[in-house]
Formats: structure tokens, C-alpha cells, sequence
């Protein structure tokens, strides 16, 4: 064989074994995250991270069924959050729900839609389900938010925080459930994740 098709077969491979980890794991029906985020009032305390500065606004608690997950690693925010996470909770962690509804990411939005009638009341859905840009503040933490896979379940500790940089640039987290596009993702400091 020459070495070019080694070359192919290697790439054909490594994408090959990438799909098979990243592919979405099957859940039943039912709501297998029912419980709503916790948030409480931030220490305003603040952190230094990668020339950034960031301060906690809100302490944080989520436990999601993962709807979605993107890597970034070209943009200035990858800097800070390499990964987003679409997460849903109560009736959007449910897979009769889910089914019904297709559901992406990209450009740090994570977006949804159905094709006759939505499976819940449009409200519902954007108010149980979010997209979260996850900084880790570990490497290790960094690569367990990179394994997740598309249908289990992560509860995340951190901070709702607001990050800015010396040279005027900022990125703020929403700090309510209930807003949707631009502005309406939580931006987390990542202090604890767990993979269920």
C-alpha cells in the first residue's frame, strides 16, 4: 500500500473513532433533568484568567440534559470558554420533546426548531433550555466538558461572570432563564462538572 493511502486510511480512522465518541447516546422517554437551575446572589469576587479578568455576578448550579456541544478554538472567547454546551432541563430534557424539535449550535447560538407544530409552548422551550459558554478552570475540568456527549446529563457549579480585558473588550453572562438571542447565554466559570 503506498504511503498516501496509509495517510487516507489514518484520516478515514481518526474521524471514524471521533464520530463514535461524539455520537449522541439514546435516552427513553422522560424528563431525565427535571429540576430548574439554582442561582444566588454573586460575591462580586473576582478571578484572573488567561489575561482576563472576571467577576463572579451570580453563584450557579445546573444540572442538564446536554442538547448540543460545540468546540471552538478560533475566536477571541475560545481564549476564555472553549466549549459551549446547549443544555435543557425539565420538559426539554425530555426525548418524546426533543424528537419533535432539531437542534444546533453555531457562532456561540444555539438555535432550535420544529417542523409543524412545537412539541411544547414556545415559551417553554426557550425558558428550560439555554445556551452555556463553559470556562474550565482546570484543564481537567476542560477535558470532560470536551468528552460530553449529546444526550447525558451534567450538573456544572460555578459563577454567572462577567469577563473583560485591558484592552476594553467584554463578554456578560444573561443572568435570567427567560431571555432568548443575543445576550441570552450564561457565560459560567466552571468550578465542578459531573458526568451522569
Amino acid at each position: 500500500m503506498s504511503p498516501w493511502k496509509w495517510i487516507i486510511a489514518a484520516i478515514i480512522l481518526f474521524f471514524a473513532v471521533q464520530h463514535w465518541r461524539n455520537r449522541p447516546l439514546p435516552v427513553p422517554p422522560g424528563s431525565i433533568a427535571p429540576n430548574e437551575p439554582v442561582q444566588t446572589s454573586g460575591s462580586g469576587k473576582t478571578y484572573d484568567q488567561n489575561n482576563y479578568k472576571l467577576t463572579a455576578l451570580a453563584d450557579f448550579t445546573v444540572e442538564a440534559r446536554v442538547l448540543s456541544k460545540q468546540t471552538y478554538s478560533s475566536d477571541r472567547e475560545a481564549e476564555l470558554a472553549p466549549v459551549d454546551l446547549a443544555l435543557g432541563w425539565g420538559s426539554m430534557s425530555d426525548t418524546a420533546v426533543l424528537d419533535q424539535l432539531s437542534i444546533g449550535q453555531s457562532n456561540r447560538f444555539y438555535f432550535y426548531r420544529w417542523e409543524k407544530e412545537p412539541p411544547r409552548p414556545p415559551a417553554e422551550i426557550a425558558t428550560h433550555s439555554a445556551n452555556m459558554h463553559l470556562i474550565p478552570t482546570t484543564p481537567a475540568l476542560e477535558k470532560i466538558m470536551k468528552d460530553v456527549r449529546v444526550g447525558q446529563v451534567v450538573k456544572i457549579r460555578g459563577q454567572l461572570v462577567e469577563a473583560k480585558a485591558a484592552d476594553g473588550w467584554h463578554w456578560r453572562s444573561s443572568l435570567t432563564r427567560d431571555d432568548t438571542g443575543a445576550g441570552a447565554c450564561e457565560l459560567i466559570r466552571v468550578e465542578a462538572i459531573e458526568v451522569k
